[in-house]
């Protein structure tokens, strides 16, 4: 059977636990099934999903991503165990890489050999959900003899991947993969490697889920949500994680513009990389019908579940983005 298309509020909804469970109630109320969780400081994502799950009735939560490097899979587990008996088949556990910028700088821990960091952490959570005592002596991980009290239904695990390698090992290993910030062109080529890596693990990739986090702006003023875009985004193209896959995804000249940009401390340089036309081809700005229109594309390119993150400077700009795809206002196609 084929898996569901799928629209999730972003969250948390800022610093106070409240402003999130009102927004999960919200989603709740207006038709939107799920609601995915960023991870990337306070207020910590997996506590607070355990602390607001009976808050909730029907939505699906998840997060993209909990990075590898910061909890030992143990602790994710541990996390995920609790989590899972909060929230039954409502929760999942995506985790990732993150990013230099995150990891070394934020945490002072070297994002090192991270496919086998994220493939391993993958494997020893799954084994430790199931309850089943480790034995493993991995190239990034260790870990021999834990076991913890077992799920009847284990969260599944899903996997933030950007390049070939990543993905295909996310598909493989991963329950689901999860997208982020890429030009839609580059679409069709991540999908290939989807495929890949799920009929290497003898999967149809069909059954894969994809997840994006969509960047979205509901506006009649494409100049206005491109500046937005620009001020928030060019930093993250310009570490080495986003820049890569930019120059993988085709837009070799602007990574190396954002590149040197960074380098010299030029904020136009840096920022001008990103073009009109580039921005277009990666976040999603306009008016309800554009918005709507972009997100049935993804849909159609083979992306099933849509994460929608603002692009918002105001609460009238949020609001009216995710009241573009409310049940009443949206229904995919």
């Amino acid at each position: 059977m084929a898996l569901a298309k799928r629209i999730a509020v972003t969250v948390p909804a800022g610093p106070n636990i409240e402003d999130t469970v009102k927004r999960i109630q919200w989603a709740e109320a207006n038709g939107i099934p799920d609601a995915w969780f960023s991870d990337s400081g306070a207020p910590d994502s997996l506590t607070q999903i355990a602390a607001i799950a009976h808050h909730t009735t029907n939505i699906r939560i998840g997060v993209a991503v909990t990075p590898v490097y910061t909890r030992s899979p143990s602790v994710l587990a541990a996390s995920a165990n609790v989590i899972g008996q909060v929230l039954p088949g409502r929760f999942i556990m995506g985790l990732g890489s993150s990013s230099q910028t995150i990891m070394g700088k934020f945490n002072g821990i070297p994002l090192e050999k991270p496919l086998t960091r994220v493939k391993e952490t993958a494997q020893l959570v799954r084994t430790m959900l199931k309850g089943e005592k480790t034995g493993f002596n991995g190239v990034t991980l260790t870990s021999n003899g834990y076991r913890q009290a077992p799920l009847d239904n284990p969260p599944p695990i899903y996997l933030a991947a950007l390049r070939e390698n990543m993905i295909e090992m996310a598909a493989e290993v991963g329950d689901g993969v999860i997208f982020n910030l890429w030009p839609k062109g580059a679409l069709p080529k991540m999908m290939d490697h989807v495929r890949i890596g799920a009929e290497r693990a003898g999967k149809n990739p069909e059954d894969i889920e994809i997840v994006n986090r969509a960047m979205v702006l509901c506006t009649d003023d494409k100049a206005y949500g491109r500046s937005l875009f620009r001020a928030a985004f060019a930093p993250y193209f310009a570490t080495p994680v986003y820049n890569k896959f930019l120059a993988w995804a085709g837009y070799t000249e602007a990574a190396n513009t954002i590149t040197e940009g960074w380098a010299a401390k030029d904020r136009e340089k840096t920022g001008g990389a990103l073009t009109d036309e580039l921005i277009d081809e990666i976040a999603i700005i306009g008016t309800q019908d554009e918005i709507q229109a972009r997100i049935q594309s993804d849909a159609d390119g083979g992306v099933h579940t849509h994460i929608i993150a603002p692009l918002a400077a105001t609460k009238e700009d949020l609001d009216r983005t995710f009241e573009a795809f409310t049940s009443k206002n949206f229904q995919f196609s």
